[in-house]
């Protein structure tokens, strides 16, 4: 099982994630609205700016600090091999 940083400690399976997004877009503002009534929403930005919603295989909506580039990198273990190749 594979575990990604997802910021300040954080951490998710990264067998679980079914999408990074950004989270301006107004379905995904209902999308997070949805989720906090349910009490399916996680904030993982630990009170800074939300830069990217992961949606789960769950049904949980996890909020990051952390862009989707970085997330995605992370993600797909591209960071892992640049730190390889320095």
């Amino acid at each position: 099982m594979k575990l990604i940083n997802i910021g300040f400690g954080s951490l998710l399976s990264a067998g679980r994630i079914l999408a990074i997004v950004d989270p301006d877009s107004a379905p995904i503002k209902r999308l997070i609205q949805e989720a906090r009534e349910r009490g399916m929403l996680i904030d993982a930005s630990y009170g800074h700016k939300t830069k990217s919603v992961i949606l789960m295989d769950t049904d949980h909506v996890i909020l990051s600090a952390l862009t989707p580039e970085v997330l995605s990198q992370r993600w797909t273990g591209k960071e892992e091999k640049q730190r390889e190749e320095a």
